[in-house]
């Protein structure tokens, strides 16, 4: 009777990593989200519908582009953390939710470095200061210059409290001596609308975003962060050729793919590779640059290697701000 017991127990453990290999093998059976921090309209939704349709032509299945925006992107990420380790519930980030936000709130519902894994950096994109066109500046320096002598005229927006443009604010007015204002949005599309119509002053904002509008004569861009110039808006300047090499004008970070921490290597790896072959498209890669993205698609390895060497760098310029949230 134990050895019928036993045999029994063999069996059903068999059968049910048998049937967990199988789902795998199968994966994608149904349609898969990915889950988006902020509205339609930014950058990050356009690269989630970009990705959305390379990946359903490549895994037979639809991909859906899912907007929860709010609170810092703490919605969307917290969602996706908690979601069944399926493969079936994707989180497209921005830097700030997955780093920053272990500084900026003490109460962070989530932990990116335990409930998360990397799937690929998908694009890296360029950051420009832009300024309405009403603004007496030409270039970074003369926009300091006007925001010093205008105490609380000049309001920057953010995509919200605590990313990179906050940040950006707050060292400014720290730096500089300077009074402005901080006014969260909820993604870069409703901020560039004000920033246009001159509810907003500046912002630093993505080039796929804004330069559109720059085209357009209806916001002029001042300078872009990062080690070298846009490849969209080659006439202007990096801060640090303007003089401003702090490392809050020279960081940049990835648009990443992730999933649930649990989710099993063999689904991260096929979505890893997929991601990587629709990066590689050329009509794929034309589209992306063109909107002032440089086009990546890495590995799973690879993209939590730079996750983990950006860590601390980006942890760094959260505490030196002193921003909390709560």
């Amino acid at each position: 009777m134990k050895t019928s017991v036993l045999s029994a127990a063999l069996w059903a453990a068999t059968a049910l990593g048998g049937g967990a290999a199988l789902a795998q093998d199968r994966y994608p059976s149904r349609p898969v989200r990915i889950v988006v921090q902020y509205q339609a309209g930014g950058s990050t939704d356009t690269v989630a519908r970009i990705l959305a349709e390379g990946l359903a032509r490549r895994l037979g299945q639809p991909v859906v582009v899912d907007n929860r925006s709010g609170a810092g992107g703490i919605i969307a990420t917290e969602h996706v953390a908690k979601s069944a380790p399926d493969g079936y519930t994707l989180l497209l980030t921005v830097p700030g939710p997955i780093t920053a936000n272990l500084v900026l709130y003490r109460k962070l519902p989530y932990d990116p470095r335990t409930e998360l894994r990397m799937v690929s950096d998908v694009v890296t994109p360029s950051m420009v200061m832009a300024v309405n066109p009403a603004v007496p500046a030409r270039d970074f320096k003369s926009l300091v210059e006007a925001v010093r002598q205008s105490p609380g005229k000049y309001a920057m927006g953010s995509w919200g409290a605590g990313t990179q443009p906050h940040q950006v604010q707050v060292f400014m007015d720290k730096a500089y001596g300077l009074q402005s204002l901080h006014v969260a949005y909820k993604g870069e599309g409703p901020m560039s609308i004000d920033l246009i119509s001159g509810v907003i002053q500046m912002t630093l904002g993505s080039a796929a975003t804004l330069k559109p509008f720059i085209d357009a004569g209806k916001l002029r861009a001042l300078a872009v962060a990062g080690p070298a110039r846009s490849n969209v808006l080659p006439d202007v300047p990096t801060f640090a050729e303007q003089g401003y090499r702090e490392a809050v004008y020279a960081i940049t970070g990835s648009i990443s793919l992730m999933v649930p921490a649990r989710t099993p290597d063999a689904i991260v790896e096929r979505l890893g590779r997929e991601v990587g072959a629709v990066m590689r498209e050329p009509p794929v890669r034309q589209r992306v640059q063109a909107l002032g993205l440089e086009p990546r698609g890495n590995t799973p390895a690879e993209a939590g290697a730079a996750y983990a060497a950006f860590l601390p760098v980006a942890l760094d310029l959260a505490r030196s701000t002193g921003v909390t949230l709560d």
